[in-house]
């Protein structure tokens, strides 16, 4: 009989919630979780049927029976919890964007490679099915050449500027929280790792971005513009533009069905995945990637944060 490997979570807001709860994967079991408040962490157990609730997250790495940890907090801690999981001999998948500069992904990297280790990011985009059933269609030759990508990512945050959206303390601003998403639908279709060659940025009061225009492009000369904004709302329709078509995506993060447009005016829907599962789908491609079934997504992720330290510097020229 095959292991049945066992997750620990650090974390309990919105999106470990929604893993928690949602959470199905026949070859592992949610197993415990760990936060900063004990009787919070307590009340979340018991209310998700999780087995185990620590009273500390090194209490947590130091059990042998953990054998993935999931990290659910903001921002500002996950390169801390990485290392730590890392060190502690544990796989790694951590929620977006996984640290806050390609430096600390490098390090990350480093000591998941010494220790023998997978380490993921839970980016939606690089796991949901349908966008693997895209890349079939685009590896086929039916579109040719890949030219354009449009990716926007506009949602209105009540701007308050104590909310860890607009905190820079915790890692707030637009980049980290919603750009990771369009910078990950523009780097998964590129054939090659992409550049910035502009970014412009408006910041929020509090010093955060509040919004910002990015151009990528890649030496196959495919280019791509990443449009963000904190302050107004944008339908999350990533379009991808080729020779012979164009692809819509519509809610990207979470797409179970795209279109692809054909230059002759024909459409054809492509239908794979279930939006509500998402993270599923991220928690069966770890344990592919543990089991060495799969290649994971690290690499894009790494391309993906690299841009995102691009851009910063862009803005500090500003």
């Amino acid at each position: 009989m095959m292991k049945k490997y066992r997750w620990g979570m650090i974390g309990l807001g919105d999106i470990a919630t929604q893993f928690a709860a949602g959470f199905s994967n026949e070859a592992s079991e949610l197993y415990g979780v760990s936060a900063r408040s004990f009787p919070k962490v307590q009340a979340f157990a018991e209310k998700h049927s999780i087995p185990h609730a620590y009273e500390s997250t090194d209490a947590m790495l130091e059990d042998p029976q953990i054998d993935i940890v999931y990290i659910a907090v903001p921002n500002d801690l996950h390169h801390e919890f990485i290392m730590k999981a890392l060190m502690a001999g544990k796989h790694v998948l951590c929620e977006k964007a996984i640290t806050t500069s390609a430096d600390e992904l490098a390090e990350e990297l480093a000591l998941a490679k010494e220790k023998n280790l997978i380490l993921e990011e839970a980016m939606t985009i690089f796991n949901m099915p349908v966008y693997a059933r895209l890349k079939e269609e685009i590896d086929a030759g039916r579109l040719g050449k890949l030219k354009m990508i449009q990716a926007p990512f506009g949602s209105y945050k009540d701007p308050d500027p104590s909310n860890r959206f607009f905190n820079p303390d915790l890692g707030g601003g637009a980049l980290l929280d919603i750009g990771t998403y369009a910078v990950s639908f523009a780097r998964f279709f590129m054939t090659d790792t992409p550049e910035v060659t502009f970014s412009s940025m408006k910041p929020f009061s509090t010093g955060v971005d509040e919004q910002s225009v990015t151009i990528l492009q890649n030496p196959a000369d495919e280019m791509a513009s990443v449009t963000l904004t904190f302050q107004a709302k944008m339908p999350k329709t990533g379009i991808v533009a080729f020779e012979e078509g164009y692809i819509t995506v519509d809610e990207y993060p979470r797409a179970d069905k795209a279109v692809i447009h054909f230059r002759d005016g024909t459409n054809e829907v492509i239908e794979a995945g279930d939006s509500s599962q998402a993270l599923n789908y991220e928690i069966a491609n770890m344990i592919k990637a543990i089991d060495g079934e799969i290649k994971g997504s690290i690499h894009l992720t790494t391309d993906v944060i690299d841009v995102l330290d691009q851009m910063q510097a862009f803005w500090e020229q500003q």
